[in-house]
């Protein structure tokens, strides 16, 4: 144990990303965050859309998990989980969440905070029909975060719904869904050599009519 403490306190990676100049950024970080996002699909970057999604219970004790990004726009960034999970109770209690990606083959990472809601049904409804059946199978077989007894009774239940909906479309779950993350706050942050690092922030202003950008000591 200690040889792996060692290890990983030596453990040292030099960022070598190209410089961010403020001119060049977008005023709308919904449009320069897309076009980071193209760079990393150019860049064939693996699970370009995985973010950390951090959330907190009432108590502020926060909790944090890798999700999916499936769509971002002016209206904010979505994703889709169960209600019942952790993260659904997390966000019924205290509605403020954080999501970070990082792109280390760019040296890049976008952090951004802000409120959460629940998507409209006839939107969770169209993704889910989207999904592999294989994945909807899932979602409704799984009492997610909640302790199971084996493997086996997870498979059973997988089998029992894919059974029951044989040469069927399988409806979505009452308690899974879509939920969008507004932003208020979102920062670019580009590695460069010896820990001088770029960052550029965005936080949206008081009256939600634009953002104020600012250069961040790294």
């Amino acid at each position: 144990m200690n040889s792996i403490r060692r290890m990983t306190s030596m453990l040292r990676n030099e960022y070598h990303g190209e410089g961010l100049n403020l001119a060049d950024f977008s005023h709308d970080p919904v449009e320069q965050f897309g076009r980071w996002m193209e760079d990393a699909l150019s860049m064939k970057v693996r699970e370009p859309n995985a973010v950390h999604l951090a959330t907190a219970d009432a108590s502020g004790r926060p909790s944090g998990r890798i999700v999916l990004l499936r769509d971002f726009s002016l209206k904010g960034f979505t994703f889709f989980t169960s209600y019942g999970s952790r993260k659904g109770e997390e966000m019924k209690q205290n509605s403020h969440a954080a999501m970070t990606f990082f792109w280390s083959d760019l040296y890049r990472q976008v952090r951004l905070g802000g409120r959460v809601t629940k998507l409209p049904s006839e939107e969770s409804d169209a993704y889910f029909m989207s999904r592999p059946r294989e994945s909807q199978i899932s979602a409704a077989a799984s009492h997610q975060s909640r302790f199971l007894e084996s493997r086996e009774l997870l498979e059973r239940n997988a089998a029992e719904v894919d059974e029951k909906f044989r040469d069927q479309p399988i409806p979505r779950p009452e308690n899974w869904g879509g939920y969008c993350l507004e932003p208020d706050y979102i920062e670019f942050w580009q590695g460069r050599e010896h820990r001088l690092h770029d960052r550029i922030v965005y936080t949206r202003n008081s009256d939600s009519a634009g953002w104020t950008i600012r250069l961040l000591y790294p």
